[in-house]
């Protein structure tokens, strides 16, 4: 490729490409691209409707469990035996593993027993456990 020089040979042709009006061609190019830019953003105003799109949740299932003062365990108010609470501890797991647990227990179980219930319920997937206790009594 030859390099321009002061020096030129007005016998030959030109073998170099003129560059500055094609420099000159893209900036009006871009000008008028930057002003169509925005007309072409343009749209039709309308007055759509307000609605909530927020999914219907429903409250996490709560398994009522109690311990009697003897030892007794009870699901939902009805006797169970330690077989029961693993089968029914399964069963919820299945359904809702987000299910609470409201465990109420005698102030004079041993805690051998809420620790069993608890263990067993962690070990099936279900972590969340509450106790419930009475505020008017002291």
């Amino acid at each position: 490729m030859a390099f321009a020089s002061f020096e030129q040979d007005d016998d030959g042709p030109m073998a170099e490409i003129n560059m500055i009006p094609l420099i000159d061609v893209m900036l009006v190019l871009l000008i008028i691209f930057m002003v169509t830019a925005p007309l072409l953003t343009h749209a039709v105003k309308v007055d759509l409707p307000k609605e909530s799109t927020a999914a219907n949740q429903l409250p996490p299932e709560n398994i009522q469990i109690a311990i009697g003062a003897d030892g007794q365990l009870y699901w939902a108010g009805e006797k169970i035996d330690d077989a029961m609470l693993k089968q029914h501890l399964q069963d919820a797991a299945a359904r809702d593993n987000t299910a609470e647990i409201q465990l109420r227990a005698d102030q004079n179980v041993p805690y051998r027993s809420v620790a069993h219930v608890m263990s067993e319920a962690a070990r099936l997937g279900l972590t969340r456990i509450g106790f419930v206790t009475d505020p008017a009594s002291k």
